[in-house]
């Protein structure tokens, strides 16, 4: 693959990005290889300066190493007999370059994005599920938990961001494509949006599923405005809009889908008898709860309005995750998949057995109630799962372990503490991810906005010992909810990805110890 100087220079040039350009006639005018990192070089590179923490020594390394062009928002001495392409914003000009660079594989591929503060990566698991029934296997994935470009087990690694910066997205979908993959179902942050990491994409497809305040923080949004705004962008670049009617601040939401795309290509879904006063047009999908155990949900899906009737997804459907708000989910995933042609039959049997790594993992045991594992890591998130298990389980006691992060969603902490006194018995405030902070005083943080008239509070910071607790107290009839971390198998340590078994491989060995 490669891409000529005067290729970039157009297409800047287009979105009126360039500000200016020097061109050297002793060196090569055409790149072969694209880059954003120094350590990352090869002959006749093409080097974004890009980041907050960039460096001119970095533009001298990548020059040294055979980088040939630079594209950075100022011209750096350190780029001397270099091609410079000095641009407006150099993330919006990586991002259309690097489209370009692997030749658009967005174009060979049915492209979907779920938007959301919650049920993001379970949405886009189980509608890759059906669609991986429909077209046997060929759809790929990008999601918080893992990236799919192909069949094959290599094809399928740990995701570093949500939505990965723009070079590597359009990479791992030119990889795709090469691998024979026919859609891609992924997940697109506010960060996305706010980085331009999916700047120019359009997508076939767009979710927004719901928002709440969250990633609001130095190192993230300023306030809830701008998040909101992030997330909306991702219904202004989508054909079809699909919205849960039941989301907050739904007028702006509808109003934000409606600035580039038509009505008719906006559908609606919410469950039977939500009413809205802010609804002002009728809804195309409801879903219905039918019944929820142990070991999975059922629920009705009805086609109300007359667009929605010409898909062939009416019917009953049974989901292996447990929770009401997987019903949410499964609906989403279920209407992207007939707006992709799949029948109700596909549709059913694509999403029935469908699990994601840290996403309501339950554990049953002999004599210390339920075990469940999840990514819940925000209020809305932790009072869905609390108040589903309240209501759903003859209100059983709740043991809940969990931390908050350090260094980012600061916002959050807050809401742990309010969650926990909406709903828990009992929390065990521990370790999760806590950077350069110290984690006694996150945990601290928690503990001061609860209220332990209703909450009894211990806090532990080694992780594995306040899940060892938290099982151990439980008699049957509980529920331990282990929060957080899901399926990491690290915790991120000042600078450091320190090896962590993962919260369910924890829990299995303290089950088995205590089951002996």
């Amino acid at each position: 693959m490669s891409i000529s100087l005067n290729t970039c220079i157009l297409i800047l040039k287009e979105h009126h990005l360039l500000k200016s350009s020097a061109v050297q006639d002793t060196v090569p005018t055409k790149m072969d290889y694209i880059s954003y990192d120094s350590r990352d070089i090869q002959t006749n590179t093409l080097f974004f300066c890009k980041g907050a923490g960039f460096r001119p020594t970095y533009l001298s390394m990548a020059k040294s190493n055979g980088a040939i062009c630079y594209v950075a928002e100022q011209p750096f001495p350190e780029g001397k007999g270099m091609h410079a392409l000095v641009v407006r914003d150099v993330t919006k000009a990586m991002a259309l370059l690097s489209a370009a660079f692997f030749r658009f594989p967005q174009d060979d591929l049915f492209l979907v994005a779920f938007t959301g503060t919650k049920g993001k990566t379970t949405s886009a698991y189980f509608l890759k599920g059906i669609f991986d029934q429909m077209n046997g296997g060929k759809t790929a994935l990008f999601s918080s938990v893992n990236d799919v470009v192909g069949p094959k087990p290599e094809d399928t690694f740990k995701s570093s961001l949500t939505t990965p910066e723009s070079l590597d997205l359009f990479r791992d979908m030119r990889k795709a494509v090469d691998n024979g993959m026919t859609h891609l179902v992924m997940e697109v942050s506010s960060q996305a949006y706010k980085k331009n990491r999916v700047f120019g994409l359009t997508y076939d497809l767009g979710f927004f599923l719901n928002i709440t305040p969250d990633h609001i923080g130095p190192n993230e949004h300023p306030n809830f405005a701008d998040y909101l705004h992030c997330k909306l962008q991702l219904l202004v670049n989508s054909r079809k809009c699909i919205i849960n009617a039941e989301t907050d601040h739904f007028s702006e939401v509808y109003a934000a889908a409606t600035t580039t795309t038509n009505p008719d290509s906006i559908f609606l879904f919410s469950r039977e008898g939500y009413q809205n006063p802010e609804l002002k047009v009728p809804v195309d999908f409801i879903f219905k709860s039918e019944e929820t155990d142990l070991i999975e949900t059922r629920f009705k899906l009805f086609c109300a309005s007359d667009k929605a009737k010409h898909l062939a997804i009416n019917g009953d459907y049974t989901l292996q995750m447990l929770g009401d708000f997987n019903e949410i989910n499964g609906s989403a995933a279920i209407i992207g998949a007939g707006l992709g042609g799949a029948t109700h039959e596909q549709a059913a049997s694509g999403i029935r057995h469908v699990t994601i790594p840290g996403r309501m993992e339950t554990e049953m045991t002999k004599d210390h109630g339920m075990v469940v594992v999840d990514y819940a890591h925000n209020k809305a998130s932790m009072m869905a799962l609390m108040g589903f298990m309240r209501k759903e389980f003859d209100n059983p006691k709740i043991i809940v372990v969990v931390g908050a992060p350090g260094d980012k969603g600061v916002s959050r902490r807050p809401g742990f503490s309010q969650s926990l006194s909406a709903f828990a018995d009992k929390a065990f405030l521990t370790t999760d991810d806590p950077g350069f902070e110290d984690p006694m005083d996150i945990a601290e943080e928690i503990d001061a906005g609860i209220d332990h008239s209703k909450v009894d509070v211990t806090i532990e910071l080694d992780r594995k010992k306040a899940i060892h607790e938290a099982i151990k107290m439980s008699g049957k009839g509980d529920v331990v909810l282990i929060c957080g971390k899901g399926a990491d198998a690290f915790q991120k340590i000042r600078g450091v990805n320190t090896p962590y078994p993962s919260d369910i491989v924890v829990a299995r060995n303290v089950i088995k110890e205590l089951e002996k």
